[in-house]
């Protein structure tokens, strides 16, 4: 069986992308890389040799240097073999498990399941799902073949609990909380700035950056209802700036939610360069106390955001499940170079 793959959503071909004044020089492959969600460079020469790429209307090369407000369409996807997820022995941390769900703790870097735009062995390997079948065997199929037991996600920079379906019966109930917001997601992020008030809700739509398909935005119309609420737990006033630790609870969970608001009040989260963080820390003093070494840049290779409580019902008992997990170890740390303690 044959599946459209491209973008990871589903979409409505021709794409017409346009060309800004910082894309201006570039190959067109280049381009498209930078600009569609999850589309390896392989997959974009094989859009390209295959004629589904045009620029003003004309036949296009991978080599074509783009020229500004220069009109790139995309006609349709690339047609590929259904991906499918495979055991692999990949360790996990398992907070709970019984015969009908399991709740684990995702650490950040780890995909949850495959993507659509690398080569067949890159986009398949590594993935929580694929771990999850290694150490659970079965799982729920509700969600195909790529996505087995998934019943949420959370981001590949994110960290935390996510909870798992073994069966289709559970699968099915644990949906349907999330769907109607009885399931409860609670989050830790480290964001730029002091926010004017000590809590807050952010309630506007989300939906796809139709300029960088690989960015959510609160900018366009229509999208799809998102709902965020945050309470400052810390206000850091360091070397390198000032910063709000958040509790953050939400009713929703579009793509990149969390993200993309915290973005839209011009908050971004630490280490989140996607939506506007800086990719490194520089100090805002020479010296971080007058018997202390100069404060040294700072670096993040992740997004500062984890996903620390979840609350639930059983799906099978009904019993009320509640689950946290601390800060993973580079989160504090982190915390501690910031206030130059480490």
């Amino acid at each position: 069986m044959l599946r459209y793959a491209l973008l990871g959503v589903s979409d409505t071909f021709p794409i017409t992308l346009t060309v800004e004044a910082e894309d201006i020089g570039k190959r067109l492959d280049q381009f498209l890389v930078a600009r569609l969600a999850n589309v390896s460079r392989a997959r974009v020469q094989r859009l390209i040799s295959e004629h589904k790429v045009r620029t003003n209307g004309n036949v296009a090369k991978a080599a074509l240097r783009l020229k500004n407000q220069q009109r790139v369409e995309i006609l349709e996807a690339v047609q590929l073999p259904s991906l499918r997820a495979t055991a692999e022995d990949i360790p996990l941390d398992v907070l709970y498990e019984d015969d009908h769900l399991a709740v684990v703790n995702k650490p950040a870097g780890m995909m949850v399941h495959a993507g659509a735009g690398a080569t067949d062995d890159a986009r398949n390997r590594g993935t929580l799902v694929n771990a999850l079948l290694h150490r659970f065997g079965a799982l729920s199929g509700v969600g195909g073949e790529l996505r087995p037991g998934l019943v949420h996600r959370l981001d590949r920079g994110t960290s935390g609990l996510i909870v798992i379906a073994k069966t289709d019966e559970s699968h099915r109930a644990l949906a349907e909380q999330f769907a109607r917001r009885k399931a409860k997601k609670t989050y830790i992020a480290l964001v730029h700035g002091w926010l004017n008030e000590d809590q807050g809700t952010i309630h506007v739509n989300v939906g796809r950056d139709l300029a960088r398909r690989t960015r959510m935005t609160t900018r366009r119309r229509g999208g799809r209802e998102a709902i965020t609420h945050y309470k400052v737990q810390r206000r850091l006033d360091t070397p390198y700036g000032k910063f709000s630790l958040l509790k953050i609870k939400i009713d929703t969970g579009r793509t990149h939610q969390i993200r993309v608001h915290m973005a839209s009040i011009r908050h971004p989260i630490v280490g989140d360069t996607l939506y506007g963080a800086p990719r490194e820390l520089q100090p805002k003093s020479v010296k971080s106390a007058p018997t202390r070494a100069p404060a040294r840049p700072l670096v993040l290779s992740r997004n500062f955001l984890h996903s620390a409580a979840l609350e639930i019902s059983h799906p099978v008992t009904s019993e009320d499940l509640a689950f946290s997990c601390p800060l993973p170890l580079e989160l504090q740390q982190f915390m501690d170079w910031l206030e130059q303690k480490g």
